[in-house]
């Protein structure tokens, strides 16, 4: 019989619980990274992986799991050692304990523990990260080895591939892939973690998908109950619970019986790999051991689960309402959008009366940038409630990912929507001065193509009325097939509009043009009035993503202010016709509150 023959002869299949936080709990002196110890430590994790055994364990992780150059921040040789001490004492362990116990070494089983690699959202190399992990996976070949598990996953860059490589090196090779999501569904990257498991298992170089870490068996029980994977192996290896933090330490409560006890019930649907992550001990193991002879598991049980039965996404149960703006947008008739800044400060009554100022203008909506510059002022979203609910302004809200994590985000998006405010720009957010870089600190929890998923998939599970998802195009880039490339997976992602940067120069025009033919959102043209010579050489070498003529700004040289509000005017009006044909509608940038400037060129515009 073969590996994988052997390992599915074992179905319903008990893996080992948590090694770092048991090692950290249960070791007099541990080491602060517990892959350290398989050098230092050889002992402690010897004993765990017996502990885990004696328990009840067929299965059992190398402690490998944050085995990376950058985890560690260790040489390549150094790394080496601790993949190779690793998989060598989880082997040590097997062979001792079967040997002890007269159990065919064959029936236990040794998976090579593979974590998440941090990288940057984007931009990042994906051949550069591919070959790290590759490195490990041949480190781990070399060996030997032909289980693997892929754990804590926040999403599914490189899996594929990489688990085409390892069928390819090892054909008899077994591979669990596992997502770590929280008690909403998602990952910490934001992507919904049903729809990661349903793409992964798509895969005919992956045996097993499931989920592990971040959340209690419950939560991921909810979870579980929702999806149908039918002929794919399921593994499900949570946390003890949410933990609790004293002292700045993390600590798990000790619920063994009801962590085994839940366990239990996956194996109704049809789970048929079932483990634990972190706060877990060998008493976990021990007791979903014991209840796992008792339990009568069919070989045959099916996924498939009545639709009766089967738990339903839950929508907010909201009036449908038209979201008058994009509704516009999608009939074709060409929009106007006016983006006007939030102010610094409380003095709020100039800022209405601006904004009323552009409603009689005629404009369409109003755009709220989110902390331009990375410096704070009135909240967009807050600004657009006030808009909509007492000038009946349609506002567009700026949601940068600087400043929000996941929890934060979905908070002010299920807000947002209630409220009938629905028109979204996101943007990945301009950074923070390294001068202040001390005192203020950037989240940056994911980038714009990831919120745009996160808030498509919210549109498709939650809310009755969808929200527009929106993004900025750089028009100015000089390499704008990249950009365009971006553009792209952006539109995968969920983007159905987007607000280029300020078309101010040839170039800017040539990619609009471009965009047109390759993109099949809808556009919005960038144009920004220029109002001074200063203003304009400001602009062009300054502010990022913003190219100005030189013959344009050579225009503004020696005029004055009353000539120069006249140039504007005239500019913007030229740079609109000439895009008119191009664009769906027009994205109005207000410069220094002049709303003055604004209404000219709209009127002008209005009445051609």
């Amino acid at each position: 019989m073969d590996n994988v023959d052997r390992i599915k002869s074992k179905l319903p299949l008990l893996f080992d619980g948590a090694m770092g936080t048991y090692y950290r709990d249960s070791i007099k002196s541990p080491l602060p990274e517990c892959e350290m110890a398989n050098i230092f430590d050889r002992e402690s994790i010897l004993n765990i992986h017996k502990e885990y055994l004696e328990a009840g364990a067929i299965a059992i992780k190398t402690n490998s799991f944050g085995a990376n150059k950058r985890a560690l921040n260790c040489s390549e040789n150094v790394l080496a050692t601790i993949i190779e001490s690793s998989y060598n004492l989880a082997n040590e362990a097997v062979a001792d304990y079967c040997a002890d116990n007269k159990i065919n070494i064959d029936d236990r089983f040794v998976f090579a523990d593979i974590g998440p690699i941090a990288h940057p959202s984007e931009p990042y190399n994906y051949k550069e990260f591919l070959e790290e992990y590759v490195d490990i996976v041949d480190k781990f070949l070399e060996l030997g080895a032909k289980n693997f598990i892929f754990e804590t996953l926040d999403e599914d860059i490189f899996l594929l591939d990489l688990c085409e490589y390892i069928k390819n090196k090892e054909e008899d090779s077994f591979i669990i892939v596992s997502f770590a999501i929280n008690p909403d569904g998602y990952t910490r990257k934001g992507y919904y973690g049903e729809k990661l498991i349903e793409n992964v298992s798509k895969s005919n170089f992956i045996d097993s998908v499931g989920f592990n870490c971040i959340s209690g068996p419950g939560y991921l029980l909810n979870t579980i109950e929702k999806i149908n994977l039918d002929g794919k192996i399921i593994s499900i290896m949570p946390n003890a619970s949410y933990p609790t933090i004293i002292n700045n330490r993390v600590y798990y409560s000790d619920n063994s019986n009801y962590f085994a006890n839940t366990m239990m019930d996956f194996l109704d649907y049809g789970v048929e790999i079932i483990g634990a992550c972190c706060g877990t001990t060998p008493k976990h193991i021990g007791k979903m051991n014991r209840l796992l002879a008792d339990k009568k598991v069919s070989k045959n049980i099916k996924r498939q689960i009545s639709n009766d039965n089967r738990k339903a996404s839950h929508k907010i149960n909201t009036k449908e309402k038209p979201n008058i703006f994009y509704d516009k947008l999608l009939s074709s008739k060409k929009v106007i959008a006016v983006e006007l800044d939030p102010p610094a400060d409380i003095n709020i009554e100039k800022y209405m009366e601006n904004a009323h100022s552009l409603k009689k203008a005629g404009v369409d909506a109003i755009t709220i940038a989110d902390c331009p510059v990375a410096r704070a002022r009135i909240d967009s979203s807050l600004m657009a409630y006030k808009l909509k609910n007492e000038l009946d302004i349609e506002p567009i809200v700026h949601l940068t990912c600087r400043d929000r994590n996941l929890n934060a985000s979905k908070a002010l998006l299920l807000g947002l929507n209630i409220e009938n405010i629905r028109n979204l720009i996101i943007v990945t957010g301009d950074p923070i001065p390294n001068a202040e870089k001390n005192e203020i600190k950037p989240v940056f929890n994911f980038n714009s193509r990831i919120l745009a998923q996160y808030i498509k998939d919210l549109n498709e599970k939650l809310f009755t009325n969808s929200m527009m998802i929106s993004s900025g195009l750089n028009v100015n880039a000089r390499n704008f097939a990249i950009e365009l490339e971006k553009a792209k997976n952006k539109e995968l992602a969920g983007v159905e509009v987007f607000f280029t940067q300020v078309i101010a120069s040839e170039r800017a025009i040539k990619n609009l043009i471009w965009a047109k033919k390759e993109l099949k959102s809808k556009i919005m043209g960038g144009i920004i009035p220029i109002i001074s010579y200063r203003n304009a050489i400001f602009m062009n070498e300054e502010i990022s993503g913003i190219s100005i003529e030189n013959e344009i700004i050579e225009k503004y040289k020696g005029k004055s202010k009353e000539k120069s509000d006249k140039l504007a005017v005239e500019i913007s009006l030229e740079f609109m016709k000439r895009i008119e044909d191009k664009v769906d509608g027009f994205y109005l940038i207000t410069p220094f509150s002049r709303v003055d400037i604004i209404e000219e060129i709209l009127k002008k515009y209005m009445n051609k």
